[in-house]
């Protein structure tokens, strides 16, 4: 069959781009990975972790060295508190292993209708989705492997758990890497109900959940790269939809970068080092490196998708995360900022604002029911395009009371 002559080719070229120096964190050399020496120098006697601040810095830029991965993410996924001893944790691992046979104990004991129920909702999806789960990575290779059915029975459990959330796609992409590094079937499930508690960057099945992250990340964009957000604007709500950056969200850029680099990536925002959002400069740095033909070839929303599709493991994870923090560092030299954007500077810990300047908040308009700013932002800055409400109704989310210190 011939081709129609008014169809063309759009060409898709994966370049191997170079951050010049004025594009990097002023920091972004200081710190090397995290070792073992490094990580008991903030143990104290007792097994207390201490400077809780430098630590999170650090590894925001330097990550964590795989050989204690296992023990330093039950912290950063807050299953340990930083000020519990070593013994205290034992005692907690003994109390939480306890507490997670009970809730499998409650799954076995399902009546057969209870059971059937689960098959349909939780089950299926579950045995589909763990036996493709990280196939590649030794821990879980080969048939009747003990880890993937570990794998499966904490993802069972966890929506027996929290039933509210039950099983989604995408789950066991979070918690494969993380029984891998952390070996023990309960630990891990603790860990995991602790990524989905305690950190905006999860896999989230709720829509308001991906509308107010997409919500920032237009913003975002709309602040630090106008050329792509126009483009976006202009393609009108589908545009505005980034249907090219839901699968990051979700899967937390596991499929879109090699392991190695993706957990760098998790581990720079388990971090929570000047933002809990800082996923979301992630993506807008992979559009700033990769997202000129986009503008260049003014491609439609599918062909965006196609683009960034292509460009799936092609990524170079070190680089992004650079730039990643070079934004962060740019957004926080703001003198003002607009008010959709204050929750990105909501206080994480100490040290968030430690020069202790704080940049004014602008209002950026569209608080539907509300009198005025709820974030006290003052004189208006100029509007994005709104787009219509749609399937997936896309609302400006006006909580928050200004920023906290």
């Amino acid at each position: 069959a011939k081709v129609a002559s008014e169809r063309t080719c759009v060409q898709f070229s994966i370049r191997r781009p170079k951050l010049p120096s004025s594009e990097t964190h002023p920091e972004e050399s200081l710190y090397r990975r995290l070792d073992v020496s490094a990580w008991l120098h903030h143990l104290n006697e007792l097994g207390q972790v201490e400077e809780v601040y430098k630590l999170r810095k650090a590894i925001f830029f330097g990550g964590i060295d795989v050989s204690i991965r296992g023990e330093v993410w039950p912290f950063l996924l807050r299953y340990y508190s930083h000020e519990s001893t070593s013994e205290e944790r034992e005692a907690l691992r003994v109390q939480k292993r306890k507490e997670y046979m009970e809730i499998q104990q409650k799954r076995l004991s399902m009546t057969p209708e209870e059971r059937g129920a689960f098959w349909r909702n939780v089950q299926f999806t579950v045995d589909k989705d763990v036996v493709r789960t990280d196939r590649s990575n030794e821990f879980f290779r080969g048939e009747d492997n003990p880890n993937v059915e570990s794998m499966r029975r904490i993802l069972l459990n966890y929506a027996v758990y929290n039933p509210a959330i039950g099983y989604s796609q995408g789950m066991s992409d979070l918690v494969a890497p993380i029984l891998a590094e952390v070996l023990d079937e309960s630990d891990t499930f603790w860990c995991f109900v602790g990524l989905m508690q305690n950190t905006i960057f999860v896999s989230s099945p709720r829509d308001e959940d991906m509308e107010k992250q997409l919500l920032y990340l237009r913003e975002l964009l709309r602040l630090t790269h106008p050329r792509f957000y126009q483009h976006l604007a202009t393609l009108g709500e589908d545009g505005l939809q980034m249907l090219f950056c839901h699968r990051w969200l979700l899967l937390c850029f596991k499929r879109e970068f090699p392991e190695a680099e993706a957990l760098r990536i998790w581990e720079a925002c388990w971090a929570h080092y000047q933002t809990d959002y800082f996923h979301l400069f992630i993506c807008v740095a992979i559009v700033a490196i990769y997202g000129d033909d986009v503008i260049e070839q003014q491609l439609a929303t599918d062909q965006m998708l196609l683009h960034f599709g292509n460009l799936a493991m092609h990524m170079n994870g070190e680089l992004v995360l650079r730039k990643a923090r070079s934004l962060l560092y740019q957004f926080r030299l703001l003198p003002r900022i607009p008010c959709s954007l204050h929750e990105l500077c909501k206080l994480c810990g100490p040290g968030m604002w430690d020069s202790g300047y704080m940049p004014a908040v602008e209002c950026a308009g569209h608080h539907p029911g509300s009198e005025g700013c709820p974030c006290g932002g003052t004189a208006e800055l100029p509007s994005p395009p709104a787009p219509r409400e749609g399937k997936r109704g896309l609302k400006t989310p006006g909580e928050g009371s200004g920023f906290r210190r």
